[in-house]
């Protein structure tokens, strides 16, 4: 049951930190409120002040950082949680270290973070986090706080609560983390749930299982939720209300329905647009293809395995072998965009590894037809052999931040390769490096530059001239956009698409996301515990799945449109061995 009367308002909020230019509001004059029993969805980029905002409202903000003015207005305050008792608290008048406002965390308002292994201390035993906070907040016993922990593990749906309070978080995968997260937070029966994108690390099913799981505690709890997310899809799956926000201000508030069906703001519009358009084939894509047919097949794997040796038990002395890649087979086309989709641990990495020979390979066979026409079996080449074709074979990582030096500027990250490769000339690998920023649409005076000068997607655009750099035949994107926001996402592949009409790029594009697959490849393949379980054309694969798992994937995407809630029937996949195909073959 809901009620219309707000249980926290927040009023001209400013928090700011102070930098040697002057301060700088990360949060400017912000209002809005929560409702009991309602979700309200706050989206915007990365650096829009979201979770600034979301740590003010609980006193968690970092220094330099501080609350300059406004109020954070906490209605029906739990008792104890003020000496006077009173039933309105200002927040931002408390003393960030004193006891109301401790009291207050975890007990009235409850918070879940984005990463769960790096919120939950790896030491100590599940229920023991989750009792700790009964015990602090409550005063009751460990057994009877631990009764409450096997009861909130019940409560997530995990399976046989009374085995998993005694495991460590290493022992739970990472929806059974997440869960545990959630787990935590509602112990106390907080009346308000701050969400900080807690999905964005999550495969696709396990996302839409734990959005399906907030929904439900909203309605049995009549919780406030506010969840920070850059997701538009599950925006419209799952918020009653939107605030968006750019620069540290809020630009829109609405009812969900209203904002995606009547934005009023051009940044509301912009990041609509780009989600919306990640929803079907790439307009692009498809202009490229009738205007250059795919070419002749120059990779080709054949039944590929790869297997990992692991050690467990008394002093590592139980050994255990891994299968990681089992029987895989395809073929990619000159100019093609061959999509590998699938959850954490289906192989898709590894598969990316073995084809560059990072890993070796253990069985099958790998052949590859370079620029001269000549097909070399790459499965059994030492390093020295490999080297030409690594020079047409390259990668673009996930992190664009961790696989660049910090300590070289653009001009020597982008020119190493080339020096590498035998250019010597100072001259002409200047030359080359302004051509390839040019390539890539970044001003040819940000040379001199290091990365932390640069944005997400511009760190991004760095590592794709660093990898085209030689001039590669075949780029494997390994989870390349799925560390950046909607909007910069879409920039990323349409310059991908625009290299590879001017290039003749042939790619390998590594997701777990089907949308992106869908929008940006020419054919996909479905991966499920290292085999090749669906092959085919891409928007065969997404409108007329056959497998039980594609099935599955393809019915855990949310769809960007509110009005459309509710009409998708979920596939839940069980694994069974006779639903993997026999020769993982494409």
């Amino acid at each position: 049951m809901t009620t219309n009367q707000p249980i926290l308002e927040v009023k001209d909020l400013v928090t700011a930190f102070q930098t040697r230019h002057g301060d700088f509001n990360a949060v400017d004059n912000v209002s809005l409120s929560l409702t009991p029993g309602k979700l309200m969805c706050l989206v915007g980029e990365s650096g829009s002040g979201k979770s600034v905002l979301s740590r003010s409202i609980l006193q968690l903000v970092d220094k330099p950082g501080k609350i300059v003015s406004g109020e954070i207005l906490l209605h029906d305050a739990h008792p104890a949680a003020s000496s006077d008792k009173v039933e309105t608290l200002d927040l931002a008048a408390l003393n960030p270290r004193g006891s109301v406002m401790r009291n207050i965390r975890g007990r009235d308002i409850a918070m879940i973070f984005q990463e769960p292994m790096s919120s939950l201390s790896p030491v100590h035993k599940i229920g023991n986090q989750i009792a700790e906070s009964a015990m602090l907040h409550e005063g009751i016993s460990k057994s009877q706080a631990m009764e409450r922990a096997v009861d909130m593990l019940r409560q997530v749906e995990i399976s046989n609560p009374e085995k998993a309070v005694n495991q460590y978080p290493f022992e739970f995968s990472g929806g059974m983390r997440q869960r545990a997260m959630i787990a935590m937070a509602l112990v106390c029966s907080p009346k308000i749930l701050i969400a900080d994108e807690p999905t964005t690390a999550l495969d696709v099913t396990i996302q839409a299982e734990i959005l399906d799981l907030l929904q439900n505690l909203k309605q049995t709890h009549n919780m406030a939720i506010m969840f920070i997310t850059h997701d538009m899809g599950v925006v419209a799956e799952i918020a009653d209300d939107v605030a968006v926000m750019k620069n540290g201000k809020i630009v829109e508030v609405g009812g969900v329905r209203d904002i995606f069906s009547n934005p009023n703001h051009g940044y509301t519009k912009s990041l609509l647009r780009a989600a919306q358009d990640t929803q079907k084939p790439s307009d692009r894509r498809i202009e490229i293809r009738r205007a250059r047919p795919l070419g002749d097949p120059i990779l080709s794997a054949k039944s590929i395995g790869k297997e990992f040796l692991s050690s467990h038990g008394f002093l590592g002395l139980k050994k255990e072998t891994f299968v990681a890649v089992d029987d895989a087979s395809f073929e990619l086309r000159e100019g093609e965009s061959l999509g590998v989709v699938g959850e954490s641990g289906s192989g898709k990495t590894t598969l990316a590894r073995c084809i560059q020979r990072i890993h070796g390979i253990d069985r099958g066979e790998l052949h590859y037809r370079n620029r001269a026409g000549v097909e070399t079996e790459l499965s059994r080449l030492r390093d020295k052999e490999l080297q030409p074709t690594w020079r047409e074979i390259r990668t673009v990582f996930q992190d664009p931040f961790a696989s660049l030096n910090p300590r070289m500027t653009v001009s020597q990250i982008i020119s190493e390769p080339l020096l590498l490769n035998g250019m010597t000339s100072k001259r002409q690998r200047r030359d080359r490096v302004e051509e390839l920023l040019d390539l890539v649409g970044l001003p040819v005076e940000s040379m001199e530059r290091f990365p932390h000068a640069f944005s997400g997607g511009q760190r991004q655009r760095i590592s794709i001239a660093r990898a085209i750099a030689p001039e590669p035949r075949v780029l494997i994107a390994d989870e390349a956009t799925s560390a950046l926001d909607v909007s910069i996402r879409v920039q990323i592949m349409d310059l991908l698409l625009e290299l590879q009409h001017k290039l003749n790029i042939s790619y390998i594009f590594i997701s777990h996301d089907v949308g992106l697959v869908r929008f940006f490849c020419d054919r996909v393949m479905v991966m499920y515990k290292g085999k090749i379980v669906e092959a085919g054309d891409t928007e065969s694969v997404c409108t007329d799945p056959e497998h039980p798992y594609t099935k599955a994937l393809l019915s855990a995407v949310p769809i960007t449109d509110p009005s459309e809630r509710g009409t998708k029937v979920r596939h839940r996949y069980v694994a069974d061995l006779s639903d993997v195909s026999a020769n993982g073959s494409v």
